[in-house]
């Protein structure tokens, strides 16, 4: 995958990427792809609120799930990310809200998605050259 094109939004405290698995396919992006044009404006307003401050101070836009996993929360959508050293925000999957707490198999999915990206990323596949 090319760099720019995992790109979501870039501001001048973070980049925030859509995670790409080894076939190019992003189940974050794919997700939001399906959603409504006000629910994609709902989380592009707290990627640039990020992106360009650093922080959401309001847990219930944005939170830390604990083992690494960070969630963007769009009513009712929820986007799972992880923080990279380079100023990066890598938003791993996407889905509806359907419970009070975070679905363990979606926790799950986003600490496999961190390892394996971090893995490509050592073996230099994650980004096409």
């Amino acid at each position: 995958m090319n760099k720019n094109d995992c790109i979501a939004y870039s501001g001048s405290f973070y980049t925030i990427e859509w995670y790409y698995d080894e076939k190019g396919k992003s189940q974050a992006y794919e997700y939001y792809m399906t959603l409504s044009d006000l629910q994609k404006r709902k989380l592009l307003v707290l990627f640039k609120r990020m992106g360009d401050y650093g922080r959401i101070h309001d847990i219930t836009k944005f939170r830390y799930e604990g083992d690494s996993v960070f969630v963007f929360k769009p009513q009712p959508d929820r986007f799972l990310s992880f923080f990279v050293k380079e100023k990066k925000i890598i938003i791993t999957s996407g889905f509806k809200k359907k419970s009070q707490k975070l679905p363990q198999d979606e926790k799950t999915k986003a600490i496999n998605y961190r390892k394996e990206y971090f893995r490509r990323l050592s073996e230099d596949t994650y980004y096409e050259k």
